[in-house]
């Protein structure tokens, strides 16, 4: 895991994309945005947290679901604006009880 949150990079809204990865499967469960906040608490406690866009809050990942993600390993992208979080997974990634939020295929128009 990286030490400082001041060796990334986030955007001007104060946060950073994070791809939420199963360390097993190594299927991408999600995508969740950081704030520098919700970093500190994902490393200080083990399990992910994040922050709300549309509720302006920090949540933590299964907070009223149970379905919580502990964390295996961080890593920042070259550029250090985005991370990879692999977990490990209590139950579905998704609000809907699909495993992946990453299960809505987009078909190309006319087979192109």
């Amino acid at each position: 895991m990286m030490n400082q949150a001041d060796e990334l990079q986030f955007d001007e809204k104060g946060l950073l994309p994070a791809i939420i990865q199963d360390a097993f499967s190594q299927q991408v469960l999600m995508l969740g945005w950081m704030s520098r906040e919700s970093y500190e608490l994902t490393r200080s406690t083990g399990l992910v947290h994040f922050w709300s866009r549309s509720r302006q809050r920090l949540w933590k990942k299964g907070e009223t679901s149970g379905n919580f993600m502990q964390v295996v390993e961080i890593i920042a992208d070259c550029d250090r604006d985005a991370l990879l979080v692999r977990v490990l997974r209590k139950g579905p990634a998704c609000h809907t009880g699909m495993i992946t939020c990453f299960h809505n295929p987009v078909d190309k128009e006319d087979g192109k």
